[in-house]
């Protein structure tokens, strides 16, 4: 069918009261279509431009070759050139374009922008009814005279190709990209038409005829087009207006594309071979992901960078039945290229996937270079997320290979001083390659799995939830028999030190020892969380059902008992009723084993100061670990079983200074032991019964701290009860608190306010009789002279008086 053509004439340069025109119309075009075409085809001189130019710089103006689809669904083709005018008007610019109804193709199927180099576009409206000439239908068979020349011009974009392709792309999507068209700044028209070309190569054919142009223009933020170009001049207007700029005639970009198909597709153009993007397309999957096009351009030889070669990997992974043999081995020779020195993390997993996916697939001579780039990433990149291949991979010559490579490189760094620190998961990959390889670590196995213990519990105490390597761990397990019951026991071994760490590690990664090990400590762990949930707060009921989980008897293996302890108490003291019920569940030789022993201690010196069991634990733990109870600890003891004497027995002479003599050997002393021995000594002091010399010893101790537990406990209501209702006992308060008048500064003071405070509020509550009692037991203990004394001390209210009224006759009886 013939094509409708357009003919228009802008206005003239430098006269704004001249207006363009349309010289010519074909049929069918309407008059509102040529309203809507006319700003689209509208031509502004450049900047600085002559309004009279000579014919070189009328030659050298920018053309504004343009694609457009108007309201209706048609779409226009046409260029826009300087063309000399008469004399009123030294340079027009005329329009030449072919309207396109809407669903008519360009003739012969051509893209739009195939039309540029067209030789029959005319800058004349044709007069006298010639032939119009035809610039799409005459198009010469074969490719398009646009594409001549598109690698050399590729080659010299070659900096800001990923960024405009990628920008491209996005300019071509179904649904118009918000921010205005993409601005490409060239010299000249042409180069923007070769960009054109270039993307009309690299995309799909849909996307293409999405993609409005015009190769110049001067006002590029009221474009309704997708890409248009301009000149340099007009670069920064185009920025001030937020649109995306592409200055291709300055300084080359800083920043790469962000996307991998935009730089796979740079690096083909790079390489001159254009040819393969149409072999992409004939791949599955989407036609702007990576994958395809990179696997095609890997194929062809062409060298890519790592995320680029990751997108070739994964997407063979994903669809290994979609390459043919001779591809695969071309893409599996280009990935294991010995000259590649930048491979990443994630390419290493991608080609890892590819392995997995290919593995029993392809030949084994096909798949042994990707296990063998797989292993040495493993062994020398330190690569710990690597999915490995399987054992027989490696079978015949390559396996032998590769292992008499990485052997000794594997037992070098298992062997070495510095594997402390080193991480979980590399000590497992080493360990899983050494296995792949046939490489016998059998010599260096006990300590490599007794580092690689104490690293687990480190790591695994250090994060939160389950461990990262915890997969890869088990899997060993899994893997090596030798290795699980090498690690088992060693943990086992471990875990009487740090039970609690071992007991946290287990509730999160579930280890393989329900076999035939015997494992006691790892069951006790294993077992302390549901002992706790079920039997709760009850500790000791806790401890006898971990420590039946071990199956031995502390008797036999007295370390389950520090174990058994460690996990219900971990790093508390027992109370003092469950360490007596610990000392008599085993023997005393099995807590010296165990270590134990040193709980009980902290459980006695840790009681509450009103806790009866204390002392009586005390007592036995001084005479079932004589040897091993030292120091502090064993005054602190000895300080609650003298207690226990004080309140029961009859301890030895010299009370006061054994307590005296033990605090001070015991320090720093617990504050509860220190209140219980005071409070027993005092207390002893107090009674009815008590011998005068250790009275006197404590008076002149002047211990102002043992005092003023004397002060306190006299001050007690059971020593004011007996002071009111024992006459006696009164009397020898009297005569105790009244005897030693030269004693030090502590007593004096204290023996005065309680003479003061405690003894007169009692003696005025006594009857007369009692009263009467309490002066003639004065008298009959003490003497004449002190009964008199008494007697005024009851009769007077100063206290100052009366101490020296009782000195005084104090010297003359």
């Amino acid at each position: 069918m013939s094509l409708a053509q357009v003919h228009h004439i802008s206005a003239a340069p430098g006269n704004e009261e001249a207006a363009g025109r349309f010289t010519a119309v074909g049929p069918g075009v309407s008059a509102a279509l040529l309203a809507e075409l006319e700003p689209l085809i509208g031509y502004a001189l450049p900047d600085g431009a002559s309004h009279r130019p000579a014919d070189a710089e009328l030659r050298s103006l920018p053309q504004a070759f343009t694609y457009a689809v108007l309201s209706d669904g048609s779409r226009v083709v046409g260029r826009t050139a300087p063309a000399r005018g008469d004399g009123t008007a030294p340079v027009r610019f005329h329009t030449h374009a072919v309207h396109l109804p809407p669903g008519v193709p360009l003739p012969g199927d051509r893209l739009p922008v195939e039309a540029w180099r067209s030789p029959h576009w005319v800058s004349a409206t044709p007069v006298g009814g010639g032939a119009l000439s035809d610039p799409l239908g005459l198009l010469s068979p074969g490719p398009a005279p646009v594409r001549e020349g598109l690698d050399d011009f590729a080659v010299s974009r070659g900096p800001w190709l990923a960024a405009v392709l990628a920008d491209l792309r996005r300019a071509s999507e179904e649904e118009v990209p918000a921010g205005g068209p993409v601005v490409l700044v060239e010299r000249q028209s042409a180069d923007v038409a070769r960009w054109l070309g270039l993307a009309a190569v690299t995309l799909p054919r849909e996307s293409v005829e999405r993609l409005t142009f015009t190769t110049y223009t001067r006002r590029p933020g009221s474009s309704a087009l997708r890409v248009v170009g301009a000149l340099p001049e007009d670069a920064a207007a185009a920025r001030e207006a937020g649109l995306r700029v592409h200055v291709c005639a300055d300084r080359p970009p800083v920043d790469g594309a962000p996307h991998a198909w935009a730089r796979t597709a740079a690096r083909v153009w790079r390489s001159r071979a254009p040819e393969l993007f149409e072999e992409a397309r004939g791949l599955p999957g989407d036609p702007f992901a990576a994958g395809p096009l990179a696997v095609i351009a890997l194929c062809a030889g062409v060298a890519l960078g790592p995320e680029e070669r990751a997108a070739a990997a994964g997407w063979a992974a994903e669809r290994p039945y979609a390459l043919d043999a001779k591809r695969t081995g071309q893409l599996v020779e280009a990935l294991t290229s010995p000259g590649i020195d930048d491979r990443t993390g994630s390419e290493f997993d991608a080609v890892g996937r590819l392995f997995g996916a290919l593995d029993g697939r392809c030949p084994a001579s096909v798949t042994a270079p990707l296990a063998a780039m797989l292993v040495t990433e493993a062994v020398r990149g330190g690569n710990g997320s690597l999915e490995l291949p399987r054992r027989d991979a490696f079978v015949g010559p390559d396996g032998e290979a590769i292992a008499g490579v990485l052997a000794p490189e594997i037992l070098t760094e298992l062997e070495s001083g510095a594997g402390g620190g080193r991480p979980v998961a590399r000590t497992v990959q080493l360990l899983r390659v050494a296995r792949l390889l046939g490489v016998n670590g059998t010599e260096v196995l006990p300590e490599v799995v007794d580092r690689l213990a104490r690293t687990t519990l480190t790591e695994a105490d250090g994060s939160e939830g389950t461990p990262a390597f915890a997969p890869a761990l088990l899997e060993l397990l899994d893997e090596q028999f030798d290795v699980r019951t090498a690690l088992l026991g060693a943990l086992d071994r471990i875990a009487p030190e740090d039970p609690g760490a071992v007991a946290r590690f287990l509730e999160r990664v579930a280890l393989p020892f329900t076999g035939t090990q015997a494992l006691p400590h790892l069951r006790m762990c294993a077992e302390v969380p549901g002992a706790m949930t079920t039997l709760g707060r009850d500790r000791t009921a806790v401890w006898h059902r971990v420590l039946r989980a071990a199956g031995l008897s502390p008797f036999a293996e007295p370390l389950v008992l520090r174990t058994a302890v460690g996990l219900v108490w971990e790093d508390r003291a027992p109370t003092v009723e469950e360490a007596r019920l610990l000392l008599e569940a085993a023997t005393s030789d099995a807590h010296r084993a165990a270590g134990t022993w040193a709980r009980l201690v902290d459980a006695a010196l840790g009681a509450p100061a009103d806790t009866e069991d204390g002392t009586a634990l005390a007592h036995d733990l001084l005479r079932a670990f004589p040897q091993e109870i030292g120091g502090r600890e064993r005054a602190a003891l000895q300080l609650l079983e003298l207690c226990r004497d004080l309140r029961t027995g009859a301890p030895e002479p010299g009370w006061t200074e054994q307590v005296r003599t033990l605090r001070d050997r015991a320090a720093p002393l617990e504050p509860a032991v220190q209140e219980r021995a005071f409070t027993a000594l005092v207390e002893r002091l107090l009674a009815p019964d008590r011998p005068g010399a250790e009275l006197y010893a404590f008076v002149r101790s002047d211990d102002a701290d043992l005092i003023a537990a004397y002060d306190r406990a006299a001050r007690a209501e059971p020593t004011r009860t007996r002071l009111r209702t024992h006459p006696a006992y009164a009397a020898d308060c009297f005569t105790h608190w009244t005897a030693h008048p030269h004693a030090g500064t502590a007593w004096t003071t204290t023996a005065a306010a309680l003479l003061d405070e405690v003894l007169r509020p009692a003696v005025r509550g006594m009857t007369a009789e009692a009263v009467a009692e309490v002066e003639e037991t004065v008298g009959r203990t003490g003497s004449s002279g002190r009964a008199n004394a008494f007697r005024d001390w009851n009769r007077s209210r100063a206290l100052g008086r009366l101490g020296r009224r009782i000195a005084g006759r104090v010297r003359r009886g």
